[in-house]
């Protein structure tokens, strides 16, 4: 589809489950002025104070008290990724393990405060789930109308093969009205660490600490970074080199650093990150990347344009 030119459209945003800021960073850079965000992990709460003006609050979301203040804020856009550890491949894949239900908290949420606009973010597992079910059913019966699309983050501006499943919302609107939005801008191939950081990491080749042995460790930066997980270790003594891995383990391989990964999640070179680095290496791990909440906002951005200008429909 041919592309809008953008006048920015500034949306009162509040982000739920902000982690460190990722999706909040990605949103403002797309022109939406976040008013307030909400997490209960202290640790990113501490982090995403230092580098935000706007209050955040650490609070439990399912909380009826902090579902009311949401309300009363009145956003025109509610943005969030409720914890997605109990529907991911990397976790335990069961929804009744304690955390899951906050994607209907989420749900809740915006159902009272009715927003013109809400953004979910999760793994493309939570599809399966019947917690979404129910999630899309409440939004459905709110008359929201809904666009689902798994994004690849490589061909969204991020150098990482990242899928996550995006779930906006539009009041009044109808099912699939952002797709072509999402799609026209998608890039045709792949971005790599190479694209993106060019060779300011000094080497051409990382070790990832693989979930198995039956799995290479040793990766190229003119590939898309594997995707970036909330633990890492470094190389193991006496590793030995998987028929996949690129290159033997020598001086030319090392695993990335903190930052650097913060780096690989499009986090910018002057975003604050301080804490042990435990807890820096699962918020890093858990945040949206930047580049790929800018690319939501702005196709959320172009749509509102469309409609403004009454070239799309609603």
């Amino acid at each position: 589809m041919e592309k809008l030119v953008l006048r920015e459209t500034t949306f009162n945003t509040v982000d739920l489950f902000s982690g460190c800021g990722g999706m909040s960073l990605g949103f403002q850079n797309a022109g939406f002025n976040i008013i307030r965000a909400y997490d209960n992990w202290e640790p990113a709460v501490n982090v995403y104070r230092k580098n935000f003006k706007h209050p955040i609050h650490q609070a439990d979301l399912g909380d009826e008290k902090i579902k009311k203040e949401i309300e009363q804020l009145k956003p025109d856009i509610i943005i969030g990724g409720p914890p997605c550890q109990d529907f991911s491949s990397a976790g335990h894949r069961d929804e009744s393990l304690g955390r899951a239900h906050l994607t209907n908290a989420f749900a809740e949420i915006v159902v009272r405060s009715k927003p013109k606009y809400f953004v979910m973010e999760n793994v493309p597992r939570i599809q399966k789930s019947d917690l979404l079910k129910h999630a899309i059913k409440l939004f459905k019966d709110a008359g929201y109308g809904l666009t689902e699309k798994v994004l690849d983050a490589s061909y969204c501006g991020v150098p990482q093969t990242r899928k996550r499943y995006i779930l906006v919302g539009h009041l009044n609107s109808s099912d699939g009205f952002l797709t072509d939005f999402l799609e026209a801008n998608l890039s045709k191939t792949p971005m790599s660490i190479h694209d993106y950081l060019g060779e300011s990491l000094g080497v051409e080749y990382y070790f990832r600490i693989p979930r198995s042995y039956n799995r290479r460790a040793v990766f190229s930066i003119y590939e898309p970074c594997v995707t970036v997980r909330g633990v890492d270790r470094p190389i193991p003594k006496g590793y030995k080199k998987h028929p996949g891995d690129l290159v033997e383990i020598g001086p030319k391989v090392r695993a990335l650093t903190v930052i650097e990964r913060s780096y690989i999640q499009t986090f910018p070179k002057g975003f604050i990150f301080e804490g042990v680095k435990t807890n820096l290496n699962q918020m890093i791990g858990n945040a949206v990347p930047v580049k790929l909440a800018e690319f939501v906002g702005m196709a959320i951005q172009t749509y509102a344009n469309s409609i403004r200008n009454g070239e799309g429909t609603k």
